[in-house]
């Protein structure tokens, strides 16, 4: 529509006799352009601020004319802009226009604005999508996938020490997180009397932003990491208290395997079966013999795996030799059902958990043994044959620890068979024998 001049009017004359989608220049401003009006279809009036860029002309929206607006008020009301209003916003804009001419002028403020403003989204809507509690439960999944047993322990401790004592810190964005921020959870544990806990959430957390960082340069290690843009390791920049770290050696005296190997020796069904397997075989890690399947068990050997070790490297096969009172608890178990899992109550079809097979214990033992916890009898173990002069090398075979020298892992083919059978014959003995009466008479 062509544009009127309003020369010898008032501006409320022009404003009022403006005719549906006519425009008119109200005044020129000082800085470059004009504010303008124009009357819409509803009969309303909106204001434009007109200017001229590079031979081009141009018309950006102020906003609606408020005809009850104050008329000397700068700012605009919930209604709209006063003339007044209107070009102290022209004003603005034309002092923008003027600023940023050598690099597109308004139109590309404007544009670099927005994009400023999306990237803000983005990375807003980036952080909340990647928090602490998704990039450890990536890392949980992760290390599921590899078959390390410690998942379960790892998830526990992000559970509960991390998602429900830290919910802000969980729910914020992962790569903000700070070293303070993780001394203050080991901290937290540590005054709650786990320190062994603090220790081990910090070895979980900063394997867990290790693999953040390591997604570029290792192909093992899923693409997901990617995604939380991780540039440093919080975790890695905090310390261990290292009196936590002490081992928990407390194992079951001789005698008091004896007494236990007594009570489970008479105790029926899957539950005494269970547990004779398990001292039988040498104690092996509850969570690896928990999970023994009908497919890795002969007549006279058994294969466990053992999934202890880096990420990646898969399950160590580990086989156990079967004493014949072993092997006689092994056909109680697997003639309770046809299923995968030897120990299981449903008939195999999923496997007992480590720690129901501890609470058999403990409720066969019952009180005729001072603290006892089933995971002392794996040390009990191993003392015993120490004691008994079976060698370190064996009885590291025998448990499936120690083999991780450079000498087990390229050299030594051996597997250690009859060596283990020899140390479980021993075992056997020594839970049978009885004391002498020259040893009875010497207690006294």
């Amino acid at each position: 529509m062509k544009t009127t001049n309003t020369a010898e009017r008032s501006t409320g004359e022009i404003l009022r006799s403006l005719k549906t989608g006519q425009f008119t220049t109200i005044t020129k401003i000082e800085q470059g352009g004009a504010l303008q009006a124009r009357r819409l279809i509803s009969g309303s009036i909106t204001f434009y601020w007109r200017y001229t860029y590079e031979g081009k002309s141009d018309r950006v929206a102020i906003g609606t004319y408020d005809s009850s607006a104050p008329p000397k008020s700068l700012a605009p009301t919930d209604r709209g802009y006063s003339v007044t209003a209107a070009v102290e916003a022209c004003r603005s804009k034309a002092t923008i226009q003027a600023d940023k001419a050598v690099v597109g002028g308004y139109r590309e403020h404007v544009a670099a604005t927005k994009r400023t403003h999306e990237s803000a989204k983005q990375v807003k809507a980036s952080a909340a999508e990647h928090t602490l509690t998704k990039l450890l439960d990536a890392y949980v999944d992760y290390l599921e996938k590899c078959e390390r047993s410690s998942f379960a322990d790892a998830r526990s401790i992000f559970k509960h020490h991390v998602a429900e004592a830290w919910p802000d810190i969980a729910s914020g964005p992962a790569a903000s997180l700070s070293p303070a921020q993780v001394t203050d959870m080991m901290r937290a544990l540590m005054k709650a009397g786990k320190g062994r806990t603090a220790n081990k959430l910090r070895a979980y957390m900063r394997a867990a932003y290790q693999c953040a960082l390591d997604v570029n340069s290792l192909a093992a290690i899923p693409e997901t990491f990617k995604s939380f843009k991780i540039v440093s390791n919080p975790a890695a920049l905090t310390k261990r208290d290292a009196l936590q770290d002490k081992a928990d050696k407390n194992p079951l005296v001789l005698e008091d395997l004896k007494k236990y190997w007594k009570r489970i020796k008479a105790e029926p069904g899957i539950r005494g079966a269970a547990l004779r397997l398990h001292l039988l075989s040498g104690g092996q890690r509850i969570e690896q013999l928990s999970k023994l399947k009908r497919a890795d068990v002969t007549d006279t050997v058994f294969t466990i795996y053992d999934a202890k070790g880096r990420p990646g490297q898969g399950p160590r096969k580990h086989a156990v030799p079967l004493l014949p009172e072993a092997s006689a608890a092994v056909s109680i178990l697997v003639a309770k059902g046809d299923g995968e899992y030897v120990i299981s109550t449903d008939g195999g079809k999923t496997a007992l958990s480590a720690m129901t097979l501890s609470n058999w214990s403990q409720d066969v033992v019952g009180d005729t043994i001072l603290e006892f916890q089933l995971k002392r009898v794996r040390s009990g173990v191993e003392t015993a044959l120490a004691a008994a002069k079976v060698s370190l090398a064996v009885r590291g075979h025998l448990q499936s620890h120690g083999l991780s020298g450079v000498q087990a892992k390229h050299y030594d083919g051996h597997d250690y068979m009859s060596e283990k059978r020899e140390a479980l014959d021993v075992l056997f003995k020594l839970l049978e024998v009885k004391p002498s009466r020259h040893r009875a008479k010497s207690s006294k």
